[in-house]
């Protein structure tokens, strides 16, 4: 083996004696105007470029003789011109024609080479920040919403956003797929907390884009994912100053405000470049609570650019708090919202009264974090460096830090001792059977205005999650491109990723008694007793301070080496790789008790009943290695038809919260879980059309899955599952240009799955047994689908889409089944002033949710098994209302 490595290291860092030629140029559209951003590149090769702000090119290539030079933009023809490389400097200006396909778009994920989407033998879907500035996009769901094969649930706000990929086991978030920023995961690890990777960042206008690369060639390079990466790739400075600022104001309140600077630091002749970008906002929407959504994001990156690579700082900073919805209590069969006490329709419970609330635990006094919602503060720093030592020898790496201090509170509604909204007066007698009257008074509001016995109440479970987080990442790859005798290359990559994660998974939760509104104010009642006792029942809302139930430290390393070969075959090329990885990690779960404070008898009294932590732990720890690999071949039928075809065998290593430590036992059993992936196709590409159809087959075992349940008035793991699976399914893609700038896009994707091996483990009973095979997975829809038109003629843009999820079952026994899901998106703008100097102001508008569906994205899945049947309420979570947004974009 070490033979092997050494012989591949020697052919990599053999490096050719060549005449290096400077290539220089501009690219235009056909009115003249400079084209940022067009890709640039010397054909079958890695040497290339993209334009800077005035559509200016420039790099140096080691390759000799005749050479292709090509051009691509999405929106705009591929051009070719024919090159002679001697070593004397070229200029190759190109004016590009409007109509191109949008498949000749450059990828630069799950890549080590440029190359088209045609030209990538895998799936992948790219949207540019531009759309999505139109869009007023605030979520990951609305930027991923139309992508083949992926559900996006964004019911819970603008932050922890639920992903499910082509038919893929998941409670959610980003299990499968890791979101990432210029190459690098937001966090190297999940699974050490509950929080998805969405709440360390949030999309601004400084990103050129984001790419989704979907199926298992994902697993190769960098962090590695067995479903796909989500990647934004971040603007940075070039020799033409940009700036942008984009003004947005929506309906309830909405106030944001996006920037982008970028430009030269130093003089005409320097090499080195910035850009700062980021937004400051405040909202008290989309469904108010009162409580407010508010924060800033800065991000920034400095270039510098030498003569044989570039290094690149980026840095980020955070201090943003979103408020999230969850699931709410609805008619049972209808589904539709229940009417409150005021008559209008509830669309959450989340009781901005509690905000400050606080009181004493043997651990001190606690202050819960509700007001905030989901908050982040910290921030990530990162240096990327790509250095070619020839043209054919080519060194990247980058390296990662990241910090935050990060609290999730989670108003649970609807999941007390009586989940569902009831009469004070028979709440009162089922708390109090017998009871000889009470007395319950608003908190806010006339102190002496005491609540009608026929009012709704409803009883409700605050947990706070504390989560902090610190990220250690790196990765270095050696690119070798070797060229063959018959015209062909090989671009071999051998590289490493390495990462540490540190995170916390503290909870505290108590138990809140509100009435049935919306911002529903909060109640404190008392009684008297069948005996004739005064029992003071609740007291600023809260009946049971619970306190600490959760004080758990995690940690996980990951080493991975990988080792790829791109080839490129005249018509054919192909992609084959192998990773290797081994992980470990350590589990401390610390023990929780309830209060007793040893000097002071009357507290230890009072909080007898108040959680803290016992300052005792448990410690496990695991470790696993896996492998993956990955072949991949396109073939070239048609100047317009691609045909391609992958096949994949990969590895996920299980979320480690998912293992509880044994007293006695210091390592706990733990296997990656196996996937197996192929997927076939076509992609197809001309000036009026573009598109892709494929079919994919997915297989996981030995899946590990932790399902979350209120038993006994707390949040706890109540089950886990050994699972397998298996995924049939077709996807499909179109962009037809209708006329002249009016394009009819759409995407379907039909998928067959089912639960082929199911063994869940009652963590609370200590029992095991088989269910639910042959079931559909849970929140997964057979059926995916968008439609829209787009016109954009660069002055006046607008757009209308409808996407459409189908039905789906709330959990895996299949009781429960989610009609299907229409929203419809409606957007225009128009944009005037000095469009040739990219000096312009355009102002616009869209809405989300046009007709104002009020489908259901999910059940409760923190129900558990209490869950799995619907009765007179269902508790779900709606989609997000209909909203109106209003923008202003200038360009200077």
């Amino acid at each position: 083996m070490k033979g092997f490595i050494f012989a591949v290291m020697g052919l990599i860092i053999s490096a050719g004696g060549f005449a290096q030629t400077e290539l220089i140029g501009n690219v235009t559209d056909n009115t003249g105007q400079p084209i940022p951003g067009a890709n640039i590149i010397i054909a079958g090769s890695t040497s290339g470029t993209t334009s800077d702000f005035d559509g200016n090119y420039a790099f140096l290539t080691d390759l000799t003789g005749n050479q292709i030079l090509r051009v691509s933009y999405l929106g705009f023809t591929t051009m070719d011109k024919e090159v002679e490389l001697t070593g004397v400097p070229l200029e190759v200006n190109f004016q590009l024609q409007e109509g191109g396909q949008q498949l000749d778009e450059v990828v630069l994920t799950a890549s080590s080479t440029f190359r088209s989407q045609k030209q990538a033998p895998l799936s992948i879907s790219s949207v540019k920040m531009k759309e999505i500035t139109k869009l007023s996009a605030n979520s990951q769901a609305d930027i991923l919403r139309s992508v083949p094969g992926i559900t996006a649930e964004g019911g819970g706000g603008e932050t922890a956003t639920n992903v499910f990929v082509r038919g893929l086991p998941s409670g959610g978030q980003y299990v499968f797929n890791p979101l990432q920023y210029d190459g690098m995961p937001l966090m190297s690890t999940f699974g050490l907390n509950s929080s998805a990777h969405d709440v360390y960042a949030r999309p601004d206008i400084g990103f050129k884009g984001v790419e989704f690369v979907r199926g298992g060639s994902a697993i190769l390079y960098g962090a590695g994912s067995v479903a796909g990466i989500i990647n934004y790739t971040s603007k940075t400075g070039d020799t033409d100053a940009g700036n942008i600022v984009n003004l947005e104001v929506a309906d309830q309140g909405r106030l944001k405000t996006d920037f982008y600077s970028g430009g030269q630091l130093g003089g005409e002749d320097s090499n080195t470049f910035y850009a700062f970008t980021g937004f400051v906002r405040h909202d008290r929407g989309p469904i108010d609570t009162g409580l407010p959504t508010k924060g800033v994001q800065f991000r920034g990156n400095i270039k510098k650019k030498f003569e044989k690579g570039s290094f690149t700082l980026h840095g980020q900073f955070i201090n943003d708090k979103a408020q999230f919805y969850l699931p709410l209590p609805l008619s049972g069969g209808s589904r539709e919202r229940i009417d409150g006490n005021d008559g209008k329709p509830v669309e959450q419970l989340l009781p901005g009264d509690l905000a400050n609330t606080s009181f004493n635990t043997p651990g001190g006094t606690y202050n819960s974090p509700i007001a905030d919602g989901v908050s982040t503060t910290g921030g990530y720093v990162m240096a990327d460096l790509n250095y070619r030592f020839t043209d054919d020898l080519r060194f990247k790496s980058k390296v990662r830090y990241a910090n935050y201090k990060h609290n999730f509170a989670l108003y649970v509604a609807g999941n007390g001792d009586n989940g569902n909204p009831i009469t004070l007066d028979n709440y009162v007698e089922s708390i109090a059977p017998g009871n000889q009257g009470y007395v319950a008074r608003y908190q806010s509001g006339n102190p002496n205005e005491q609540i009608n016995g026929a009012d709704l109440v409803i009883d409700n479970l605050h947990v706070d999650r504390l989560r902090p987080m610190t990220d250690y990442s790196g990765e270095a790859s050696l690119t070798k491109t070797i060229n063959t005798d018959n015209g062909g290359s090989h671009n071999i990559t051998l590289g490493s990723f390495v990462a540490r994660t540190e995170a916390e998974d503290v909870n505290y939760q108590y138990r809140v008694l509100t009435e049935f509104n919306n911002d529903p104010r909060l109640v404190n009642l008392s009684y008297t007793d069948a005996g004739g006792n005064n029992v003071v029942y609740s007291t600023g809302g809260l009946y049971n301070r619970i306190g600490q139930t959760a004080n758990n430290f995690l940690s996980q390393n990951r080493l991975a080496f990988y080792l790829t070969d791109e080839m490129i075959f005249d018509r054919w090329r192909f992609d084959v790789g192998f990773r290797w990885e081994h992980t470990e990690g350590e589990n401390n779960r610390g023990g929780i008790t309830s209060g007793t404070v040893y000097d002071n008898p009357e507290l230890t009294a009072e909080l007898s009943n108040v959680q803290t932590a016992d300052g005792s732990f448990l410690r496990s720890t695991v470790s696993a290695s896996g492998w993956a690999v990955s072949l991949a071949g396109l073939y070239e039928l048609t100047d317009a038809t691609n045909l391609y075809a992958n096949f994949s065998k990969g590895y996920f290593f299980p979320q480690i919260r998912g293992f509880a430590p044994v007293a006695g036992i210091s390592e706990n059993v733990y296997d990656p879980e196996n996937i197996i992936q192929f997927e076939a196709g076509a992609k197809f590409g001309t000036s009026k059309f573009s598109g892709s159809v494929a079919g994919y087959y997915v297989a996981l075992k030995d899946r590990i899955k932790i399902l979350q349940a209120i038993v006994g008035g707390q949040l706890i793991d109540q089950t886990r599952s050994e699972q397998d699976t298996r995924t049939v399914g077709i996807e499909a893609t179109a962009d037809y240009r209708l006329v002249d700038n009016l394009s009819l896009r759409g995407t379907a994707t039909y998928q067959a799955h089912e639960i082929t091996k199911n063994i869940d483990f009652d963590l609370v009973n200590g029992t095991s047994a088989e269910a639910n095979v042959g079931n559909e997975l849970a929140r997964q829809p057979n059926f995916l689908g968008s439609l829209g038109l787009y016109f954009d003629n660069s002055e006046f843009d607008a757009n209308f889409g409808v996407n459409y999820t189908g039905k789906k079952f709330t959990d895996d026994t299949n009781n429960i089944e989610l009609d299907a899901i229409t929203i419809a998106r409606l957007g225009a703008g128009y944009t005037f002033g000095d469009l040739e100097n990219n000096q312009s102001v355009r102002l616009g508008f869209s809405v989300f949710n046009l007709f104002d569906s009020s489908g259901i994205t999910e059940g409760n899945p923190r129900a558990g098994v209490a869950g799995q049947s619907e009765s007179e309420f269902f508790v779900g979570r709606p989609i997000l209302p209909r909203r109106f947004f209003v923008t202003a974009t200038f360009n200077f």
